[in-house]
């Protein structure tokens, strides 16, 4: 299918403003927006919520999970934050480990996958191992190379966050069902922007952060868990996740039963009107567009970008190894400058993190941004 065309107008973006650090924080849609304005405003006019109003948001963005992404609306949780759909996971599985058991992470992980392994391995006496950067870029060969007879879990993300490179979490999926291992999974660097389907990768638990890529609020993020965990100890007992909660009358007598599902993994007070409707308006637009067409728009526009850099002498990962929409690349070597700032006084905007640059465009992008930021580069790096 043929690219989709800038969708510029659908964003509040200045016309000298080439923003290329969605890795980072996406832009917010003017939709998004406007709903976030409409909700803030109702806070003003609480009499007009009513029971439903606190459970019809979060059911409307189950189903739109679902059919974006796959699973069951049932299995969809609404989480604050990554480390927080993670600290769940790890909180359910804890119970599970012994002293000695295996749990695996990627190096250089971002910290919300690697900080509650890391304290369910001091509770319970695991022992927590990082999987080595492979040399030839094969991730996924390496975190299958790594897991043993005593591995327990395997924590890792779709797409290692320095750099854009993926991991292909197929292949390790099928290995961790078929010796009955967790798989807990960070997708906060791919879930809107890259094609990825619940039902064929079947983890045990799924987390993205909603802020990057699928262009929600900060403070919104969803968290899958399979039905085999879905009777585990969540993090916080909300009365919102019990049976029954819709009848104010009588949370008195609060129910012991929970909501069916991964309801109970929900975070309390999730139900705010000024965060929940943006993301609905966020998740619409994703559908519409169809994240395979995201995915094959934002690798076109990196696909220059790094045609062109890599004969200005950058070193970029080989597009069979990194993700679409993220385009990891080194400096030239013996360039010392500060390429990152220099290119922010020209109000054109990409990420460093460690020794990488990350360009990460979404489609707000248009063939002026692009020829900014060559031309740019083309000046700076000699």
């Amino acid at each position: 299918m043929p690219p989709i065309p800038s969708q510029r107008d659908l964003f509040d973006i200045p016309n000298e403003i080439a923003y290329f650090n969605c890795a980072y924080n996406s832009p917010q849609l003017n939709k998004s927006r406007n709903r976030l304005l409409a909700g803030a405003a109702e806070k003003g006019h609480p009499w007009k919520r009513t029971a439903a109003s606190f459970f019809a948001d979060a059911e409307t963005i189950r189903n739109l999970a679902a059919s974006i992404f796959g699973g069951s609306a049932d299995g969809y949780a609404l989480i604050p934050a990554a480390s927080y759909g993670l600290s769940a996971a790890a909180r359910v599985v804890e119970p599970q480990l012994r002293t000695g058991d295996g749990i695996l992470v990627v190096a250089e992980e971002f910290p919300s996958n690697v900080l509650p392994w890391r304290r369910v391995a001091q509770e319970t006496g695991a022992n927590l191992r990082s999987v080595p950067i492979p040399e030839d870029g094969d991730w996924a060969q390496a975190v299958l190379n790594a897991i043993d007879g005593r591995t327990k879990v395997v924590a890792a993300s779709t797409c290692h966050w320095t750099n854009g490179a993926r991991i292909d979490l197929q292949p390790v999926a099928r290995a961790c069902r078929s010796a009955d291992i967790v798989l807990a999974v960070d997708a906060t660097q791919t879930l809107g922007a890259m094609p990825m389907s619940i039902d064929q990768l079947q983890p045990d638990f799924l987390v993205a952060a909603g802020y990057k890529w699928l262009l929600c609020p900060y403070g919104f993020g969803l968290l899958h868990v399979s039905e085999r965990w879905c009777g585990g100890r969540p993090l916080e007992e909300t009365w919102l996740a019990r049976r029954g909660a819709a009848d104010f009358t009588a949370l008195a007598n609060c129910s012991d039963s929970y909501l069916p599902g991964a309801r109970k993994f929900d975070v309390g007070e999730k139900c705010t009107p000024t965060v929940l409707p943006g993301a609905i308006a966020a998740l619409e637009q994703i559908k519409a567009w169809g994240v395979g067409q995201i995915a094959d728009t934002l690798s076109a526009i990196n696909a220059d970008i790094a045609r062109h850099i890599a004969a200005l002498g950058f070193q970029c990962l080989p597009e069979s190894q990194r993700c679409s929409h993220i385009l990891g690349a080194s400096l030239p070597a013996g360039y010392a400058g500060n390429l990152v700032a220099s290119l922010a006084a020209e109000d054109i905007y990409i990420g460093q993190r460690g020794n990488f640059l990350r360009f990460a465009p979404h489609l707000h992008i248009n063939d002026r941004d692009v020829s900014r930021l060559l031309d740019a580069l083309d000046r700076l790096v000699k």
